[in-house]
């Protein structure tokens, strides 16, 4: 599509109509020679003297050309442009941290899968989540991992196959043998920090007792509040066991609530699919789609022939007025010989 960005600059087209109208034509003085015997040689040369004034006539060519040039000139300031179709980019508009327990007790083999079978708790949570990443199309998912200390594996990225790759080959103890879940908070805090989505979304997975942490698991809460990050905590394992093997519930129902998250508990692997699936509706995708249409500018066209114009005039009047003084100096020598001829017939 074509398009002026400045198409009131088209108001300049009348201009030279009003200037030709409103403005005295141009006057130049110039020395003189007043010779009481003019009239006597203009005789003598056979010439009929004029008016004192010399007013250029203008050509055809001028009442033509001129008007094309003066239009071309007024359409390059007008900003001519060629706007392409639109060019569509969808941004997200959230990013969603996941934070994954890794401690020595998520190699337990208590978990029971749709079959009936047992498996560990760490390949059906990597089943489970690497789903989920499939799902999300349209966030950023960044990735830690925690045990002993915390460890970011996967800043936020839109290569979910990286990230469910990572989250396969995580095994359990690769982060030490306890459980820092305020340590883990407060890293997925600061991973936020750089973050610019609108949305800022914590899930954490862990299936033991906070034992190992610097930050308590409350205070990491109330910073993950003020920072506008919701926490979603999925507890998994034995509830009714001891010290370290024992999840703790009551701390993930209060880092939720603290939050504005939720709060979810998984006895088996159906259980934790469909956690997941509670958290993929409560969180549905939130794209941004950014659009705009790339401009071609053309004002160099029209300038261009406008410039092109006059100059082709200009050469044009240059080798035509050569021309004419070329013929009119042949005419004249050939007058003069002529004259000389008849001189010489008469003596």
């Amino acid at each position: 599509m074509y398009q002026l960005d400045y198409p009131w600059m088209l108001v300049l087209l009348p201009l030279p109509i009003l200037v030709w109208w409103l403005l005295p034509p141009y006057r130049e003085s110039s020395d003189s020679v007043r010779l009481p015997f003019f009239g006597a040689v203009a005789d003598a040369a056979g010439l009929q003297p004029a008016a004192g004034a010399v007013v250029p006539r203008r050509n055809w060519l001028q009442w033509v050309l001129a008007p094309v040039a003066w239009a071309l000139v007024v359409l390059a300031l007008a900003r001519p442009q060629f706007v392409e179709p639109p060019i569509e980019k969808v941004q997200p508009a959230r990013d969603l941290l996941l934070a994954l327990d890794l401690s020595q007790s998520m190699d337990t083999r208590d978990f029971k899968r749709p079959d009936g079978n047992m498996d560990t708790r760490v390949h059906a949570v990597q089943q489970v989540v690497r789903d989920f990443v499939a799902r999300r199309k349209g966030d950023r998912i960044g990735l830690i991992v925690f045990g002993d200390a915390p460890y970011p594996l996967a800043p936020f990225t839109m290569d979910h196959e990286l990230v469910s790759t990572l989250i396969d080959e995580s095994p359990p103890g690769m982060a030490g043998p306890r459980t820092a879940l305020g340590d883990a908070l407060g890293l997925a805090i600061k991973m936020f920090d750089d973050s610019k989505a609108q949305q800022k979304v914590l899930i954490v997975l862990t299936d033991g007792n906070d034992t190992a942490s610097k930050m308590p698991p409350s205070r990491a809460a109330d910073i993950a509040k003020e920072r506008g990050v919701v926490v979603h905590t999925v507890g998994i394992g034995d509830a009714s066991a001891s010290g370290e093997d024992k999840v703790d519930l009551d701390t993930l129902r209060a880092v939720a609530a603290a939050t504005g998250g939720t709060f979810h508990f998984g006895a088996d692997q159906r259980e934790l699919e469909d956690i997941y699936a509670t958290l993929d509706r409560i969180t549905p995708q939130n794209q941004k789609t950014l659009s705009w249409r790339p401009r071609r500018e053309l004002y160099m066209w029209p300038l261009g022939v406008a410039l092109l114009i006059v100059l082709g005039y200009q050469l044009l009047m240059a080798a035509y007025v050569g021309t004419v003084r070329g013929v009119r100096s042949m005419r004249g020598r050939q007058s003069a010989r002529a004259d000389a001829d008849a001189a010489a017939g008469e003596a």
